[in-house]
Order: structure tokens, then sequence, then C-alpha cells
């Protein structure tokens, strides 16, 4: 399974120890959490800090980056499904992020 399915972070992180044939157990040990976390995070009934992300982007060889994209898109999109606001909003906000990045 590929980083880039459209899905959420904790469904891809699913995916891909389901890939890898392990139990949750396995993964959970080796991230260093507990395993209802690690469950609970698969299910987006929980968000990973990025401290987890770091740990499951070692685990499984891939580019944190990557996956810390993963996590700040599934907080813009839970956001936007909270406020019931429409993708105008996110157009607005890539012209503030536009805006605040030159008064850096």
């Amino acid at each position: 399974m590929g980083i880039n399915k459209v899905a959420t972070l904790g469904e891809q992180v699913r995916a891909l120890r389901e890939d890898a044939k392990l139990s949750l157990r396995e993964v959970a040990e080796k991230i260093g959490i507990d395993t209802s976390l690690l469950g609970k995070i698969e299910r987006s009934e929980r968000q990973p800090t990025k401290e987890q992300i770091k740990s499951v982007a070692k685990y499984f060889k891939l580019e944190e980056k990557a996956l810390l994209k993963e996590l700040i898109s599934d907080q813009i999109a839970y956001k936007i499904l909270e406020e019931n606001a429409d993708l105008d909003t996110l157009k607005v906000a890539e012209r503030k992020v536009q805006y605040l990045k030159m008064k850096q």
C-alpha cells in the first residue's frame, strides 16, 4: 500500500501493518506505545503525536515528512468537517499561509 492513497493516517498505518502481516501488539511494541492506543490511531479515534509518527516512519522505513504531512492533512480535514466549513475555506487558508510566509 502506498502512502499516497486517500485515507486517514490511521487507515494507512493499519494497511502498512496488515500488508506486513504484523499484529497490533507487535507493531505497538516496536514503536513503543500501548496496543490499545495503536488500535485507536488505526481507527482514527486518536491522533498520534509527532514522536509516534517518527517511530512509525522509522519502523516501516518511510519518509517521516510524508507521514507528518498526512497527520496535518487529517487535522485540517477534521477541523473543516467539525466546523461545517466549505472547501473555499482551504483557499482562504492557502492565501493566509502565503501571506504569513512573506511576513517572516
